[in-house]
């Protein structure tokens, strides 16, 4: 297999190609953005920042790091790849966007043929996770920035991730191919539900999916990944927990009860979703 880093960067403050010159971006506008030592770029702008460090903190990343990394989720990684994978012209290109701390990426890498060439990129928000996946794979190239200003120039990319994360359409549409496909996961209604009915006093009823279609965009259907999922110790669940937004939205009382547990079994189940970019748009 080849895997390559993905190049064709666009400039977050002007939105002009980026050229690699040495240890730095720059584009024809003289901004410029250093490669650190560990191999990923900056490209959020201080003034489009939210806080002083977005996105998952530290202790998230090496929650989610150690919980990934132990393979419980390997069926989902397996289940996007195919997808990912499916149809894909030889030389192609893909962006993760969110893509913590870069496991559905190496997924993906491992699972790519040795006569598919691929370029990748992984970014995220948080300065933590993107530092985390360079560390673990100098392959593809790993940027910090966000899903509503993408640092890609339009056009350019063939699929397009979205695992769990916070999507933007109108850019996803703006960076990915005419005949691209976006890949999109997100939480099923019975998605850890056991962990859920310890930590809240009781579930909400569950929303109906959004059924609208994307701008820009046509279904290419959808499948369900669901399976069971034992967890042993408390340190396993510890992580789970600090990988999710139940985390901050349950209580101290909550947390402190998922936190006396030593085994847990739990439902995983998720949505991908599948998108092609239309033509005519």
């Amino acid at each position: 297999m080849s895997i390559t880093p993905f190049q064709v960067l666009a400039c977050p403050l002007d939105g002009a190609p980026l050229y690699c010159q040495g240890t730095s971006w720059r584009c024809a506008a003289g901004h410029s953005f250093d490669i650190a030592s560990q191999g990923y770029t900056h490209l959020l702008p201080v003034q489009k920042k939210r806080s002083l460090d977005p996105g998952d903190s530290k202790e998230m990343v090496a929650a989610r790091r150690r919980f990934l990394n132990a393979g419980n989720y390997q069926p989902i990684a397996a289940a996007v790849s195919r997808a990912v994978l499916a149809d894909l012209p030889p030389a192609a290109s893909c962006l993760d966007a969110g893509c913590g701390e870069g496991y559905y990426m190496r997924q993906l890498a491992a699972a790519t043929p040795e006569q598919q060439s691929l370029a990748m990129l992984g970014l995220d928000i948080s300065k933590w996770a993107v530092l985390s996946a360079a560390k673990q794979d100098k392959r593809p190239n790993w940027v910090v920035g966000s899903n509503a200003n993408l640092p890609v120039l339009p056009g350019t990319l063939d699929r397009l991730l979205c695992m769990f994360g916070f999507p933007v359409y109108s850019e996803f549409a703006r960076v990915l191919k005419a005949g691209g496909r976006l890949l999109q996961v997100d939480a099923g209604p019975d998605h850890l539900r056991e962990l859920r009915e310890i930590i809240y006093p009781a579930l909400k009823p569950e929303r109906p999916a959004d059924q609208q279609m994307p701008a820009g965009f046509t279904s290419l259907g959808s499948e369900s990944v669901r399976f069971p999922l034992d967890l042993c110790g408390q340190e396993q669940i510890a992580d789970l927990l600090a990988m999710t937004p139940h985390l901050y939205r349950a209580s101290a009382e909550g947390r402190a009860r998922a936190a006396a547990l030593t085994a847990l079994s739990v439902t995983v189940d998720v949505r991908l979703a599948c998108f092609v970019r239309n033509a005519a748009d």
